[in-house]
This record gives structure tokens, C-alpha cells and sequence, in this order.
């Protein structure tokens, strides 16, 4: 059976708010989703879109809102997101200094109506996440280190990746894999091969001369 493999499109490589409302408005009825990277200065390096503009996407465009707080301490920011028009809030694993708080972020968000996803970075293992698997709607693998646009994609997310559709079969669980990080038509192909069902692309989409095009070739992998 073919799978339905959902394009969620990166804010990442706008530097500029209108230019993110625009982009939004563009990719409405073409990819699946916006994926909001949301980054505070302290989990990552960079400081890039806040809950306002999120809220400015939601007013004035369609399109579905995927939110990945790159956030340090995750759990004070859900309910803005959330209000902001959300329809997923990815936290991060790594954000979290106590572990045991990361239940407690899972279940507010999902009490905020949003879909629930849990983010890994590429030096954690999938063992460290699998208590959280049954509650969750995704699972976010990154396959770079989050901060940076434009870097290549890393290998060994591919086993990562095959470890939580290995685990998803076994025990029947209904959350979707995603990938974020230097995804292209040849990496998007193995990752799709490997479990994905939903691809985050940055500069691969917003670059290109045709972006129509390179979401349909994306979606029909």
C-alpha cells in the first residue's frame, strides 16, 4: 500500500516576518504544513519567531501550523502556542533538565488541543524516549544539529528512524515519524524507505525555482 507522506514546510530560511506570512500563504493547498521553528537563543544559538507571529500566520493563512519549540525549558511556552494557533507542539527531550517534567508538558499540551510531538536530537538515543512513545502523535527525529539551516544530512538518523517504526509495529502504537535536517530528494527517499511519514524541508523547498513541483515529488515518494 502506498504511503501518504505530508510535507511540512520550514520557516527556517526566512529571515523576515512578513516574508514567513507570505511564504505561509503561498504553501497553503501545497505542503501539508508550516513548520514553525521556534528557537530562543539559549536551547539553540539563535532567537527567531515568537508566539505573536505564529498567531499573525494563523490569522492570515490556512495552512496547518507545525510548532517546534527549539526552547529551553519548553513547558512555560505551550500555552501561548497553543492560543497562537498551533495544530502541533513539538517540545524537545534535551530541553527538558528534569526529566520527570516532560510527562507533565506532554499531557498540557495535548489539554490545549494540540497534537503532542516529542523531539530527539542527533546524539540521543531512541531507548532514552521510549517511555513517552504511547502518548505521543509524533516523534521528531532530527538528522542535524538544530540551530542551523542548510546542513547535511546525517546517516545515522536512518537507524533511528527504522528503530521507531520497528517499535510502533510491534506494540500498535499510531504516532507519525517525522525528520527534520538537510532533507532533499535523494535523503527524503531513504527516510521515507526507513519508517517517515512526514518530511520537514527548509531550504530544499524555498530555494527552488519550482516549489509546487518539489512538494509533489516530496509528497510522492
Amino acid at each position: 500500500m502506498k504511503k501518504n507522506v505530508l510535507v511540512s514546510v520550514s520557516t527556517d530560511p526566512i529571515q523576515d516576518y512578513q516574508s514567513i506570512i507570505n511564504y505561509a500563504k503561498e504553501m497553503q493547498g501545497k505542503a501539508d504544513f508550516l513548520h514553525c521553528d521556534v528557537m530562543d537563543g539559549v536551547f539553540v544559538e539563535r532567537k527567531t519567531i515568537s508566539a505573536q507571529l505564529v498567531s499573525n500566520v494563523n490569522s492570515n493563512s490556512s495552512i496547518m501550523l507545525d510548532v517546534h519549540l527549539m526552547c529551553d525549558e519548553p513547558s512555560k511556552s505551550i500555552k501561548e502556542f497553543a492560543r497562537a494557533g498551533a495544530n502541533i507542539i513539538t517540545i524537545h527531550y534535551e530541553a527538558f533538565k528534569d526529566k520527570t517534567k516532560i510527562d507533565k508538558a506532554i499531557d498540557e499540551i495535548r489539554a490545549n488541543n494540540c497534537l503532542v510531538g516529542l523531539a530527539i536530537n542527533p546524539d540521543t538515543p531512541i531507548k532514552d524516549i521510549k517511555i513517552y512513545l504511547y502518548k505521543l502523535d509524533l516523534v521528531l527525529v532530527m538528522s542535524v544539529v538544530p540551530g542551523l539551516s542548510g546542513q547535511k544530512f546525517m546517516p545515522n538518523s536512518l537507524e533511528k528512524i527504522k528503530e521507531l517504526d520497528k517499535i510502533r509495529k510491534e506494540n500498535n502504537f499510531s504516532y507519525k515519524i517525522e525528520v527534520d535536517g538537510g532533507i532533499n530528494q535523494e535523503t527524503a527517499l531513504k527516510t521515507v524507505e526507513a519508517g517517515v511519514d512526514m518530511l520537514v524541508s527548509g531550504s530544499y523547498v524555498y530555494n527552488s525555482k519550482d516549489r509546487t513541483k518539489v512538494i509533489k515529488e516530496l509528497k510522492s515518494l
